[in-house]
């Protein structure tokens, strides 16, 4: 469902409510009435997910450029059961610099009061209290740039404006040696190198784990390649040891691969453009001409460095004889499926750990452990998909893990997992296909390395490296089950119609220059519940066929758009060969959408791509 030139539609926003408050505020509680005459973006995001990571990084400069009209609320509307808990939100906030105010809503009351179905999606609010568009995804900035500007210029004129200081309170740094650092390797020299994620460094420890023998790189976000101290990251988080001694550093947000060398202290790149890698771009070739997306863990293996691209649930290789990067894994559709690497489905990839026949991977956003084997086939040892999560051992097949960020393979054959959102380390042994936990009370352990018989886990939220011996015996915890937090969409059985509403942005028109410029792709778990209406098509409107036999399950829909500039003269870009060329962008969202089936369910399902539903 398509519009190129839509009308102003203006809908009353509902109040901002949250039992968690305000954060950035310096303690200020603020409702819609104190911000009237602002225009306001509200960012439904979760602190999991790596899309909402992306759209805070494009706000940035929308941000800088409105300071004195515009107001940035970022509303976190969680996910996990650990991300309902509002000193996990703090630490989120501080984390991911976050340079706004933000309304903490663990019940979600907000995000269903503003009807969002998707994280992240963006909702612009105009000076006079009226919702006057939504956008759901990444890639809308631009767009969301042009309506601002027409805001400012219509609401000046009718005095209905307000300029001047947000109600941005930035928090009061903490003097810590580590904060919320992300992975750890073991130098030749036996001294720990660290991810210093939040800012921006890399920092190298004694052996003891805890004395800063020195700091590598400013400080500030940057991509400098240099000597140790003049070196600039943007929040690193993966590290691997290679061969020569030299470490592979992805640069999360710098969406580069990155070398440092222990011995002479200069920092260089790998692999990345520095640019987000978005649909349509080059999967291969030169690692300096390609554009990564969030790299997020590093490893050896088969002579390559293997890269967990979060960004778009995907495995690359770096392979550096060629100096050339490829796909390796994935599809770039978020979900959990096994089967043949080109075949497979992951969802936000973020560690990886290497034995001689599998590469192992935490999928965070399934809450799953997957392997790849030598013949390149991705298998699952933990974990079902999107939407089920907790603290559960016992056999593989039924045991639980919630959001992990790193692995480590053992000596014995089995792996230590950093069971991230349940703040535990877990153990699973292929050998007998059960899972265990080794340790808890870990803050958000996001990695660990082995150090003789010893382990020694990044507590990311408690800002430090912690060791300890690997114990002999499992712990006992009592097991905890939990679904997504979302309550279900109540739907009809048999035709339920689907429309994603895409309106180009103001000023632009769909790139139909190489072909259609929309494509929706549409699956369900379980499969059983789509009698007709699966696969992909280029129209985002489609009538789909529900199974009444199955009364519960999950919508999966990937949809994309393309538009341009309606006047090349309005906005170009200039080729690599000196030609002029529309500007044009990509907006696309995937959505998981929980239904219930029912009699007097709904017989539309409408999802807002961008603009509004009329």
């Amino acid at each position: 469902m398509t519009d190129s030139a839509p009308r102003r539609v203006r809908v009353r926003a509902p109040e901002l409510v949250g039992k968690g408050g305000w954060l950035n505020t310096g303690g200020k509680q603020y409702s819609l009435a104190d911000l009237r005459g602002r225009i306001l973006v509200l960012d439904f995001w979760t602190f999991c997910c790596v899309n909402c990571l992306h759209v805070l990084d494009e706000l940035r400069e929308l941000e800088e450029r409105h300071r004195d009209t515009v107001v940035v609320i970022g509303v976190h509307s969680p996910k996990f059961v650990h991300e309902a808990e509002h000193e996990a939100v703090v630490d989120a906030v501080e984390r991911y610099g976050v340079e706004h105010p933000v309304l903490d809503d663990p019940e979600l009351v907000t995000w269903k009061q503003y009807a969002v179905r998707a994280w992240p999606t963006l909702v612009v609010v105009d000076p006079e209290g009226y919702v006057v568009a939504q956008h759901a995804g990444e890639g809308h900035v631009h767009a969301i740039e042009r309506l601002v500007t027409e805001l400012e210029a219509e609401h000046g004129a009718k005095g209905t404006l307000r300029r001047g200081d947000g109600p941005y309170v930035p928090p009061e740094p903490e003097p810590t040696d580590l904060r919320f650092p992300g992975k750890v390797v073991v130098l030749p020299s036996g001294n720990f190198l660290v991810s210093d994620t939040t800012r921006h460094q890399l920092v190298e420890l004694a052996a003891d784990g805890e004395t800063v023998v020195r700091r590598i790189g400013q400080g500030d976000r940057g991509s400098t390649d240099s000597t140790w101290f003049r070196s600039r990251f943007d929040e690193p988080q993966g590290l691997a040891l290679l061969p020569d001694g030299s470490v592979v550093v992805a640069d999360t947000v710098g969406h580069r691969i990155r070398r440092f060398d222990p011995e002479s202290g200069r920092t260089t790149t790998l692999a990345g453009t520095g640019h987000q890698w978005m649909r349509g771009d080059d999967t291969s070739g030169p690692a300096h001409e390609v554009s990564l997306s969030s790299p997020w863990d590093v490893a050896w293996w088969q002579g390559k460095v293997w890269i967990a691209m979060a960004g778009i649930h995907q495995l690359w290789t770096y392979d550096p004889a060629e100096g050339t990067v490829s796909v390796a894994a994935g599809t770039t559709n978020e979900g959990l499926v096994d089967g043949p690497a080109a075949e497979a489905w992951f969802a936000q990839p973020s560690g990886l750990a290497a034995t001689a026949d599998r590469l192992w991977v935490a999928d965070s956003e399934t809450s799953a452990l997957r392997w790849l084997d030598r013949d390149g086939v991705v298998h699952t040892a933990i974990g079902t998909g999107l939407f089920d999560f907790g603290h559960r051992d016992g056999p593989a097949g039924r045991a639980l893990l919630q959001h992990p960020l790193g692995v480590t393979a053992l000596p014995d054959g089995s792996v230590a997992v950093s069971d991230t959102y349940n703040h535990a380390l877990r153990r699973y042994d292929p050998a007998t296909g059960e899972v265990t936990t080794l340790a808890t009370d870990l803050r958000e352990p996001s990695g660990a390395v082995l150090v003789g018989d010893d382990i020694v886990v990044v507590e990311s939220a408690r800002h430090r490296l912690t060791r300890f011996g690997l114990p002999e015996e499992a712990v006992k915890v009592d097991a905890v089950a939990h679904r997504t937090r979302r309550a279900a969409t109540e739907v009809a059985p048999g035709r339920l119609r689907l429309d994603v509403i895409f309106q180009a942005p103001a000023g632009q028109k769909l790139d139909t220059r190489y072909g259609p410029a929309t494509r929706l792709l549409v699956s369900a778990t379980p499969p059983e519940l789509l009698l007709a209406g699966e696969g992909a098509d280029t129209d985002l409107s489609r009538t789909l066929e529900l199974n009444r036999a199955v009364p519960e399950g999950v919508l999966h829909i990937s949809a994309m758009a393309a538009s341009c500039d309606d006047d090349p003269s309005g906005g170009t870009s200039r080729s690599k060969t000196g030609g002029e060329y529309p500007a044009c962008h990509v907006h696309q969202q995937d959505w998981g959408v929980p239904v219930q089936l029912t009699e007097n369910g709904a017989d539309r399902l409408p999802l807002v791509l961008a603009g509004l539903d009329a």
